[in-house]
C-alpha cells in the first residue's frame, strides 16, 4: 500500500495537497491490515482477528484479514468501494505514518506516490506563508492517537506471548469445491486461557485485556465470511 514514504517537511512539500478520499482502490493489494486492541470489538463483527509474528523485532501484531490469499482484499469493489461497515484506522489514515526518529520523537511521513498527493487538487499541506495547515495539525492529532493505542497493544501481546497463549492457526476451510488450509499467523488458545491461575486471570481483566480476547475469538468465525465473499467474487469473474 506504502510505496515512497518520507517525512514532511516544508521545502519539499510547500505546494503539495492532499486529495478528498473517494475510494479505496490503494488497498486493493492488501489481505491483511494492522488492528489495536481498541479496534478489536468494532472489527470483529467483520474480520477475522489474527496474530502475526515480526521475528525481527521479536514480537506479535494483531491484523485483520482482508483475503485468503496474498494480494487479495476481498472488501474493495471493482470501483473502489469499501463493502464492510469499519475500516481499519490504518488504511483510513493512508496516505500518512508515523516513523520514529530519535528516542521517543516520532516523524509525520506521507506517501508521495500514493494518487491522493496532488499539486493542483484538494487541501494544501501548508499555507502561503510556509505554515502547516490544519490537514497537517488533524493528521498529527490522529497519529498521536494511534501512536498511543499501539503502545498499549504491544503490550497486550507481549502478555500474551510471555504467558504462552499463542498458538498457530490451522484451519481447512471449503471453497467452491476444494479445501483451502490457512496458516502462517497465530491465535489464543483456549484451553491455555481456561487454565490461567486466578491470579493471572485477574491481572488480565485488571488490564482490561478481556474484551479484546473474547473478541479476537468470536471473530474467526468470520472466516466464513472470506470464503463466501471469495466464492462470490469468482462467480462474478466467471
Amino acid at each position: 500500500m506504502f510505496k515512497q514514504v518520507v517525512p514532511i517537511n516544508q521545502q519539499r512539500h510547500a505546494n503539495k495537497k492532499i486529495k478528498e478520499v473517494t475510494g479505496f482502490g490503494f488497498s486493493s493489494n492488501f489481505h491483511i491490515a494492522y488492528v489495536t486492541t481498541h479496534e478489536f470489538v468494532r472489527a470483529s463483527a467483520i474480520y477475522p482477528l489474527v496474530f502475526i509474528e515480526d521475528k525481527d523485532k521479536d514480537q506479535f501484531r494483531p491484523v485483520a484479514l482482508l483475503g485468503l490469499d496474498a494480494g487479495e482484499n476481498l472488501f474493495v469493489d471493482a470501483d473502489g468501494k469499501w463493502q464492510a461497515s469499519y475500516i481499519p484506522a490504518i488504511i483510513r489514515r493512508y496516505p500518512f505514518a508515523l516513523s520514529q526518529a530519535e528516542g521517543d520523537r516520532y516523524l509525520v511521513c506521507i506517501d508521495e506516490e500514493s494518487e491522493l498527493v496532488s499539486e493542483t487538487e484538494g487541501a494544501p499541506l501548508f499555507n502561503e506563508q510556509g505554515e502547516p495547515t490544519e490537514v497537517i495539525e488533524n493528521v498529527k492529532r490522529y497519529l498521536s492517537e494511534l501512536q498511543q493505542m499501539d503502545i498499549v497493544t504491544q503490550d497486550f501481546c507481549k502478555f500474551l506471548a510471555a504467558h504462552n497463549l499463542f498458538v498457530p492457526l490451522n484451519m481447512r476451510v471449503r471453497q467452491a469445491d476444494k479445501f483451502k488450509n490457512i496458516s502462517g499467523c497465530y491465535v489464543i488458545n483456549e484451553e491455555r486461557l481456561n487454565n490461567l491461575s486466578d491470579e493471572l486471570f485477574l491481572e488480565l481483566r485488571n488490564k482490561r485485556y478481556l474484551p479484546a480476547v473474547y473478541a479476537h475469538l468470536t471473530s474467526l468465525a468470520q472466516v466464513e465470511r472470506l470464503v463466501s465473499l471469495k466464492d462470490d467474487s469468482a462467480a462474478k469473474s466467471a
